[in-house]
C-alpha cells in the first residue's frame, strides 16, 4: 500500500506514521492489492483529532471519517469503520477486492446484508444554470442536505452538500 499523511495545523511524528503503516498493514493488506493508495488527513477541532481515511483500490474509493482525543485512537476507529463497510457490503464488492480475504476467521461473525436497493421514489427537474453560492443558498430554502445543479461558470452538472461539521461541499465530474 502507498501511503499519504497530511496534517492541518497539527504535528506529527514518525512514531505515528510508523504506528500508521503498521495497522493499516496489519488490518487492511488483506483487503487490497499493493497497488491501493491510503491518504490520511488530520486536522484538529475543538481539543479533538479529527482523521480522515481514504483508500483508493481500483475504481472503489473506500471512506471514513473518526474524531477522537488521541490521534491513534482516530486511525483504529477508522480502520475499524472501513472493515464495517466492507464486510457488510462484501457480496457486492465481489471481485473487486481480494477473493480469497472472505474465507478468512476474522470475518466469519454475521453482518447483517442488504441484497438489493429499492428505489422508492423518482424525481426529475429542469436544471438551471447558477453559481455555486446560489446552489447553497436554493438547497437552504429547500431545507435539503444536497443540492443537484448545472453550474453556470464551468457548464457542468455538480451537486453541494452540507457536511456533517455545517460547512459546504461541492462534487464535480472529473475528467480523466
Amino acid at each position: 500500500m502507498k501511503l499519504n499523511i497530511m496534517a492541518k495545523k497539527i504535528q506529527i511524528g514518525s512514531t505515528f506514521t510508523d504506528h500508521a503503516e503498521q495497522r493499516l498493514n496489519q488490518k487492511l493488506d488483506k483487503f487490497f492489492e499493493d497497488e491501493a493508495e491510503v491518504k490520511i488527513t488530520l486536522s484538529e477541532q475543538k481539543d479533538q483529532i479529527v482523521l480522515e481515511l481514504t483508500v483508493r483500490a481500483g475504481s472503489m474509493i473506500y471512506r471514513a471519517e473518526q474524531t477522537a482525543p488521541d490521534k491513534m485512537d482516530a486511525l483504529d476507529a477508522a480502520i475499524d469503520k472501513i472493515i464495517r463497510k466492507i464486510r457488510k457490503n462484501k457480496t457486492k464488492l465481489g471481485k473487486r477486492i481480494k477473493s480469497d480475504v472472505f474465507n478468512a476467521e476474522n470475518l466469519t461473525e454475521p453482518i447483517e446484508e442488504q441484497t438489493e436497493y429499492h428505489v422508492i421514489r423518482r424525481k426529475a427537474f429542469r436544471l438551471h444554470p447558477m453559481t455555486v453560492e446560489e446552489a447553497i443558498l436554493q438547497m437552504n430554502m429547500l431545507g435539503h442536505t444536497f443540492f443537484l445543479f448545472l453550474n453556470g461558470e464551468t457548464g457542468t452538472i455538480n451537486v453541494v452538500y452540507q457536511r456533517d461539521d455545517g460547512d459546504y461541499a461541492l462534487l464535480e465530474s472529473a475528467e480523466d
